[in-house]
Order: C-alpha cells, then sequence, then structure tokens
C-alpha cells in the first residue's frame, strides 16, 4: 500500500475537543508543534482519521487541515526550521 505524507493542522475552539483531536493524532502521526502533525499514511488510514476527527470536531466551531505532500517515497522536505531541529517522518511499520 502507498503511504502518502500528509501535514495535519487544526483550531479547535473547546480545549476538551482539542485535548481528544490531540490524542487522536498522536496515534496517526508525529506531533511538530501545539496544533499541527506529520503523518504518513496509507488511503485507508486516511479515510479513517478523517472519519475519526469528523466525529470528534464542531464543524460550524472547529476547523481542520490536512494538507496532501504526496507520495511518502517521493517526498523531499524543504524545510526552514527554527529552533528545534525538524525530522520527516520516518517509515515504521504498523502492526493491525
Amino acid at each position: 500500500m502507498e503511504e502518502r505524507v500528509y501535514v495535519v493542522t487544526y483550531d479547535i475552539r473547546d480545549e476538551k475537543r482539542w485535548r481528544r483531536v490531540f490524542k487522536l493524532m498522536k496515534g496517526y502521526g508525529q506531533w511538530l508543534q501545539l496544533s499541527v502533525f506529520q503523518c504518513r499514511l496509507t488511503r485507508r488510514r486516511h479515510a479513517e482519521l478523517v472519519a475519526l476527527l469528523d466525529g470528534v470536531i464542531k464543524n460550524n466551531e472547529d476547523h481542520l487541515v490536512l494538507i496532501d505532500l504526496g507520495p511518502a517515497a517521493d517526498v523531499r522536505p524543504r524545510v526552514v526550521s527554527l529552533g528545534k531541529t525538524f525530522e520527516p517522518i520516518p517509515r515504521e511499520a504498523i502492526v493491525v
């Protein structure tokens, strides 16, 4: 299964929902900043994540963006990082 790299960022108005989204995202990607994650996802895991997030957020209050950077095997991030070192998310085995 081909994986794609995504940057996921969100603005959640309610602190309780924000914590739920944050915990959910930790299971799907690497935390970069307060409300920003980097993820390597197959098509199935992407659909699963979108469905789970849609069940947590309030569409009229919150905003969540998934940015598709392309096939994980081909993505070579060009990142300017000040402060902490940026590390592209490594390929890992996923046990289902």
